[in-house]
């Protein structure tokens, strides 16, 4: 007799029994279960919601067994490891799991949370991959212990491969001294230069958003960049205003004293950096944001980096913050944060659940369900989608309004209920 996930992949099954898959509700085992519920997460459309729902709160037990299993289909591997979809109480599991491919876990490193590095840098396979390693050093999220951990184990790989006789012959010991001073200033700051794909973002994207928002662009045409919440002070201490006259004031009349103090510089001679510390690339990207005007603050939205992103998305200006949410660049990860940040517009928390793509997250739904900050009508609308668990402590949250804790309330007991019954 045919398994049941070979009759779903066939469309052999009523549409009733597809939704009771949906929920997690048939007599399989859990592994086949778990293979059933992530076909329906990723193959259909009228279950996929529902699929992607249970599993966020499948049994735990279950779930880290499959993660460990190299056995396990690569399609559930894939799905399971996918930031959006990764449970955190899986990951150690799925790091050491041979069957999980390198490249999916290069790209999880660079994007993965601070909870999850702590994880990902105490992995054997991690610390033992070169590729892996060089996609977390790139991880925003790393302290500056763990940016030095990971540089130091790099640095043990050796520049070389095997393969390469010239590369070898460039790193022997007499060469490195001569080559190495070139090296360094040539050495690109990973912050500061552009993500890939910068350029990729075509000029039709911007051009249409401006038109469709041109009224409110003119109105708040002569309005500076102030971030929602402000700034840290230890970052902003050489910028007394972030309005763009006043910032390119304190330009000109930096160039002045630049030019008087070069000569007692110079006798100095400081060690040049090649990179800047993050308070640094932080300060230099608010500089270069109080400089432009609300459509040059639009255009690098879409277009710039992710630090960018993550000073835009506060700005006080509708037009500019929404701008970020257009952005094709956005991630998975980015989109979660937001969803979470108190120092953002209410028409941001707004916008988000206006894309569907965020949305498909269970994560990004959690985060706006339990942010004081996301309108009462949105909370009330997602509720609904809570899981069990999430329920119960959003109707303790004191943080949220009274009636969102209600509804949470209320919710949670049906679904007790209901699991009661079943």
């Amino acid at each position: 007799m045919p398994r049941m996930i070979e009759l779903i992949r066939s469309s052999a099954v009523s549409s009733n029994v597809m939704q009771t898959a949906a929920r997690g509700g048939l007599s399989v085992p859990p592994r086949e279960m778990i293979e059933i519920l992530v076909y329906l997460a990723t193959q259909t459309k009228i279950f996929a919601e529902r699929a992607r729902l249970t599993l966020a709160g499948w049994d735990e037990a279950s779930s880290r067994a499959a993660a460990a299993d190299p056995r396990t289909p690569k399609e559930v591997l894939a799905y399971m490891i996918t930031p959006g979809n990764l449970r955190p109480t899986l990951l150690s599991a799925l790091l050491e799991n041979p069957a999980v491919s390198e490249e999916s876990l290069a790209e999880l490193a660079a994007s993965a949370s601070r909870y999850m590095v702590e994880t990902l840098v105490k992995s054997a396979r991690i610390n033992q991959s070169k590729t892996i390693l060089t996609s977390l050093s790139s991880n925003p999220s790393l302290n500056p212990a763990q940016s030095s951990a990971i540089a130091q184990k790099l640095s043990s790989f050796g520049l070389p491969t095997e393969t390469d006789p010239e590369a070898a012959t460039l790193a022997s010991p007499e060469a490195v001294p001569a080559a190495e001073e070139p090296a360094q200033a040539a050495a690109p700051n990973p912050a500061a230069s552009p993500e890939p794909g910068s350029d990729d973002v075509p000029e039709e994207v911007i051009t249409v958003y401006l038109v469709e928002h041109a009224t409110e662009i003119s109105a708040e045409a002569d309005k500076p960049f102030h971030p929602i919440g402000g700034v840290q002070e230890e970052l902003t201490s050489h910028l007394p205003t972030l309005h763009p006259e006043a910032a390119r004031a304190e330009t000109e009349a930096g160039a002045s004293s630049t030019a008087q103090g070069a000569a007692t510089a110079a006798q100095r001679a400081p060690t040049k950096k090649v990179y800047l510390s993050t308070e640094e690339q932080r300060g230099s990207a608010l500089q270069k944001i109080a400089k432009l005007d609300i459509k040059g603050r639009i255009q690098l939205a879409m277009k710039g980096n992710k630090e960018e992103r993550s000073l835009l998305i506060r700005d006080g200006t509708k037009v500019v913050a929404l701008a970020v949410l257009e952005s094709p660049k956005m991630t998975d990860s980015e989109v979660e944060k937001f969803a979470n940040q108190k120092n953002v517009l209410e028409a941001v928390l707004r916008g988000i659940t206006m894309k569907r793509r965020f949305m498909k997250q269970y994560a990004v739904v959690r985060n706006l369900t339990f942010n004081p900050r996301t309108p009462i009508d949105v909370s009330l609308g997602l509720v609904k989608h809570l899981l069990t668990a999430d329920l119960r402590n959003l109707a303790g949250n004191k943080e949220v309004s009274d009636t969102v804790r209600k509804m949470a309330t209320r919710m949670f007991r049906q679904k007790l209920e209901t699991t009661q019954r079943d």
